[in-house]
């Protein structure tokens, strides 16, 4: 056990029982996306996946993004309901969020099992946060839009992936650094429910901070935001 950790069902403070309360209402929220995007929004899967995730990460606040910017209204509707910038924006947020807060959140975690210092711990976060986001999340998902060549894929999407990563990073520090080397030491450790607290904390303000420069991208036509994926319903009788 390292020196800062405490066992996991201790004493219960004020700030654990919100912390709870808070992951009782991620849980909730996961369940509720998962089970509506898989079931009647016609989004990619990948983006499917990626609401998933952020959910998990950013809890009843990214439910409740989903609910204003792509749960479809009533059927047939999604493609004018999604076509407004704001929105299109949220989407091209919730694929950068998904791949490249999967990447920091892995890195964060291994690196405080090992015991890295904290400015190790940051540049390890982006290297790996940027490399997770852009070679998978972006680049291998995404390789459909550019005739399914994996490398040209890489080449498109490093600028746009860069500058969103850059932004969500900075809003990620902003809250890790300051929530993790408070005055409760078990925000430091992957073993207590307040390190994914202040992950969580983070994974909010990150999203917050990327949003402008991921609308800005969509405009620009650097970056996709919401889709429309239809099934093919095959005509009867055709040749």
């Amino acid at each position: 056990m390292s020196p800062y950790s405490l066992p996991l069902f201790g004493p219960l403070a004020w700030i654990d029982l919100v912390v709870l309360g808070w992951f009782v209402l991620v849980a909730l929220s996961v369940a509720y996306v998962a089970w509506d995007i898989f079931r009647y929004t016609p989004e990619p899967a990948v983006m499917k996946w990626g609401w998933v995730l952020v959910t998990l990460y950013m809890g009843p606040i990214a439910a409740g993004l989903y609910v204003l910017a792509d749960k479809e209204p009533t059927p047939g509707t999604h493609e004018d309901f999604v076509r407004p910038l704001w929105k299109q924006g949220i989407g091209s947020t919730i694929h950068c969020v998904a791949g490249d807060a999967t990447g920091i959140i892995l890195a964060a975690t291994v690196t405080a099992i090992l015991g890295f210092p904290m400015w190790v711990d940051l540049i390890v976060e982006y290297v790996f946060g940027f490399a997770f986001g852009l070679f998978i999340f972006q680049a291998l998902f995404m390789k459909g839009m550019y005739g399914g060549s994996y490398w040209r894929s890489v080449r498109h999407s490093f600028m746009p992936e860069w500058l969103s990563m850059n932004l969500m990073m900075a809003g990620m520090i902003l809250v890790m650094v300051p929530g993790m080397m408070g005055r409760d030491m078990r925000a430091m450790d992957p073993a207590q429910v307040l390190y994914w607290s202040v992950m969580s904390a983070g994974v909010i303000a990150g999203f917050a901070t990327a949003y402008p420069v991921n609308v800005w991208l969509v405009w620009a036509n650097l970056k996709h935001g919401l889709m429309t994926v239809r099934r093919r319903v095959a005509t009867e009788g055709a040749v």
